[in-house]
């Protein structure tokens, strides 16, 4: 018997298995601990992924997985998961500022168009087998990064119920037992600047050390003519370290822990379109902007016509200050040859201070927009892992534990009366009435997880493999939201915008106008339930370079809490059936085949998967439950259908390529109160009656129509889901010339890769002036390396591609402004690196 211990910072529980689904967890031997650097290189037609913890060649696992290295990952800037979208043509990415940050593979993940912090994400983000809870705590810079591998489908029976559509899985280089060390600086235009530092190796026989740090700053890109500023700017930096312990060949104790800051001037977006909406033509956009005479002209001018421009004149203040980090102590106890006892303990933090500017223009119609979070996590796990001649199993118990604490505040200013109340009412030319009108708000959450599963292996022949596995999961939150609305009654009285008929100044006519902006609400909403995961994967190894596969699963993700406000009956009373939002339930098909061939110079790999969840949790504004408001609740059924394909070929160590596709077939089988898109938004109910869910009578105005009528929903079913490209794909490719620079062997290189993606839509419905168009991305460098050094130019975007990332209806009423997320310029500069 023997005993060995790993203390891996943050570790989380359900990061520590592949997302294989056949596989079960091969113990990394204690002698393999931290000598990454030290293990010889593999042959070059390999690429090596411990997505099973173990080292194997990536052709060998089967599952649609895609891998990109470190260096990969260095050469062509790709420093944060919003730009790992450019290699990985089934991942998506979205981001207002770090907290509000979408990610989805194949088009589901997270609902589009709501942050709350009642419910979780569908994707699992995993750094070092830590896990990231929140999207927002994983919007940090990678340090030290040794590969980023892509897992797509649900992964529920081995990582848990937060992987309904994937997993990333991000591993840094562990401490080696060789003192080595590695440095890179980068500059570029838009006072890019870029630091990067590691040192590894022994303090003593059995002690060794990694420490690594990375810091990253831009201008911003956005010119901000109200402050004379630039916005949208970089300035990230982030440390991680680790201690490694190895008194003998059998134990292994790493202590790591990271930190890590992001201090930007963040986050507007700039003025993209008007698009007719069905509000009174005297309520929207172009109307609105001669309602603020004393500008440059009689009315207020927008500060640009085209969001290429990368103007704004936003006059609230912009903050968006993100901090996090980790710690954690990961055991590992070899009871034999055969068992393995692993427990795995962990924390993390997250402190979020924000400041925002939602109505997108340089009026005083929001003064301020800001939720402060702060989030600790906790997590727990055993298991028992048991490798057989031709039969392994893993069993374990798994323990999460979160709380979060949002104390957030909404502001109205001296534009809001004119902006957000009807011109016919004479106190639309008052600004006092919704000046200082102030919601701050208490939002509370406790989220328990607890979990049991297991996962056999059985080599029926020495070629085919069976795998089932189960995970039973109970889930329960708890939660608080407190908005307390204050403003000023016609007398001057600061008073308490409240709901219920009969409270003091419920019928003072500034106090009727504010409770149509925004009233107090308070409610305690909870969750429990019980859920249960399985999958089935089936392996036929061909030969000894083709492999096939085939995958079932059914999995699930956590049920939730509406913690952003909720519709309210017509006394003003939360109504509960919106407090929950139930669990997603998940079917997944998935087959696909692995090969090389080309004495292994060249991989083909095809997957094609379907897949079909109900209760698909979504943004919805829903006419039935009383006031139209939008909040989370559960779509009937979705379903994301295609196939994705890879191939790369390495005839000669001096010429390589590569390209990867995805077709995604991904709509709502079933929505039928879904919110209505901007076009069919802001005008009158009158005249329909909603008799049912989707059964709605009267006259509904054409798209744009001023003045008209608006559903209190929509039937989207049919529709695309937003945030998804029908096609995507990357490629590139890189060729090389043995040379001398400086009386140093080494090679000149040439690297060229690009990305592409078909338009989609940007809008939780999807609406006709919320499309985003098609666009590709261009990417070159060119330099000198050796075996300790390299230095290399690059241009990103290289043909200065105008782009959109991300298009939103403007805030503060249906007024047709149309603001956007716009791409990054053509970017430029050169990195020098050196190791040891």
């Amino acid at each position: 018997m023997t005993f060995r211990i790993l203390l891996t910072a943050g570790a989380a529980p359900l990061a520590l298995f592949s997302s294989v689904a056949f596989a079960n967890e091969t113990p990394v031997s204690a002698a393999e601990v931290g000598l990454a650097e030290d293990a010889p290189p593999s042959d070059q037609s390999e690429i090596l992924v411990t997505a099973r913890r173990r080292s194997e060649n990536v052709q060998q696992v089967p599952i649609a997985m895609s891998v990109v290295g470190g260096e990969r990952l260095a050469a062509q800037g790709t420093f944060n998961i919003s730009k790992l979208t450019q290699l990985q043509p089934t991942l998506q990415f979205y981001s207002q500022n770090p907290r509000n940050t979408f990610i989805n593979i194949r088009g589901i993940g997270a609902p589009f168009g709501l942050t709350n912090d009642g419910f979780e994400q569908g994707v699992g983000i995993y750094i070092d087998d830590v896990y990231y809870n929140r999207i927002a705590s994983a919007t940090l810079d990678f340090v030290d990064v040794d590969r980023i591998e892509t897992l797509r489908g649900p992964q529920g029976t081995l990582y848990g119920k937060n992987t309904t559509a994937g997993a990333i899985n991000i591993t840094t280089s562990a401490p080696g037992f060789d003192l080595s060390g590695k440095a890179e600086v980068s500059l570029g235009n838009l006072n890019f600047k870029q630091g990067k530092a590691t040192i590894s190796g022994p303090l003593s026989d059995t002690v060794a050390a990694r420490i690594s740090g990375s810091t990253t700053s831009r201008r911003g890109t956005i010119y901000n003519l109200a402050t004379n500023t630039y916005i949208q700017s970089v300035d990230n930096i982030g440390l991680r370290g680790a201690l490694l312990w190895k008194p003998t060949s059998d134990l292994a104790v790493t202590v790591s822990g990271d930190w890590n800051l992001q201090d930007p001037i963040c986050c507007a977006l700039p003025f993209v379109r008007y698009g007719q909406t069905q509000r009174a033509a005297n309520r929207q956009l172009p109307a609105l902007l001669t309602y603020f005479p004393g500008y440059p002209r009689a009315d207020y001018p927008l500060p640009n016509v085209d969001p290429y421009d990368r103007l704004t004149d936003v006059d609230a203040q912009l903050t968006a200050r993100n901090e996090h980090g980790g710690l954690s102590a990961r055991a590992v106890w070899d009871l034999d040859e055969s068992n393995t006892l692993t427990s795995i303990t962990a924390w993390r933090y997250w402190d979020w201070g924000p400041a925002n500017d939602r109505d997108y223009t340089g009026l005083a119609v929001y003064t301020k927009v800001n939720n402060p979070t702060k989030q600790s996590q906790y997590t727990q796990e055993f298991r028992f892992n048991h490798k057989g001649d031709g039969f392994d199993f893993v069993l374990g118990l798994f323990g999460f534990h979160q709380k979060i604490r949002t104390s957030g505040i909404q502001e109205t200013g001296l534009a809001a009366s004119k902006w957000l109340l009807n011109p016919t009412n004479a106190l639309s030319n008052n600004p006092d009435v919704l000046n200082r009108l102030t919601a701050v708000n208490d939002i509370r959450l406790d989220n328990t997880s607890l979990a049991a599963f297991g996962k056999v292996n059985w080599d029926v022949t020495e070629r085919f493999t069976v795998s089932p596995g189960i995970r039973v999961n109970y889930d329960k939150k708890k939660g608080l939201y407190d908005s307390v609305v204050t403003g000023t009654a016609s007398d001057g009285t600061r008073q308490v915008v409240s709901p219920t008929p009969g409270s003091p100044y419920y019928n003072d006519p500034w106090t009727v106008q504010q409770r149509g902006v925004q009233a107090s609400q308070f409610f305690e909403p909870e969750f429990s339930a019980w859920n249960l995961s399985y999958d089935l994967n089936l392996r036929y190894k061909v030969t000894d370079d083709v492999n096939v596969y085939a995958t079932y699963a059914r999995s699930f993700k956590s049920g939730g809490i509406n913690l952003n406000g909720v519709p309210a009956d017509a006394n003003g009373v939360p109504i509960a059936s919106a407090f929950t939002i139930k669990p997603e339930k998940v079917d997944h098909f998935e087959a696909g085949i692995k090969t090389q061939f080309w004495d292994r110079k060249a991989t083909f790999n095809l997957t094609g998967f379907w897949t079909e969840i109900e209760n698909f949790q979504a943004s919805v504004s829903n006419g039935q439950l009383g006031t139209v408001r939008g909040y989370l609740a559960n779509a009937d059924q979705v379903r994301s259908r295609g196939f994705e394909a890879d191939l790369s070929v390495r005839p000669t160590e001096r010429f390589s390529a590569y390209i990867n596709g995805a077709y995604t077939d991904a709509t709502f089988t079933s929505f039928c109160d879904a919110p209505p898109p901007p076009e069919l938004s802001g005008g009158s109910s009158t005249g329909i009656v909603v008799t049912g869910k989707c059964n709605y009578t009267g006259t509904i105005s054409a798209p744009g129509t001023a003045g008209g009528v608006s559903p209190p929903f929509v039937d989207v079913s049919g529709a695309v889901l937003p945030g998804v490209s029908k096609w995507a794909a990357s490629w590139g490719a890189e060729a090389n010339l043995p040379s001398a620079l400086f009386g140093e062997d080494g090679q000149y290189y040439l690297g060229y890769d690009a990305s592409y993606r078909s338009n989609w839509s940007s809008n939780p419905s999807p609406s006709i002036y919320t499309n985003v168009d098609g666009y590709s991305i261009h990417n070159f460098r060119a330099g000198f390396r050796t075996d300790s050094f390299d230095v290399f130019g690059w241009v990103r975007n290289a043909f200065d591609q105008n782009y959109i990332e991300l298009l939103l209806a403007g805030t503060g009423g249906n007024t047709g402004l149309v603001a956007g997320q716009v791409g990054d310029p053509r970017t430029f500069g050169g990195t020098i690196k050196f190791s040891f």
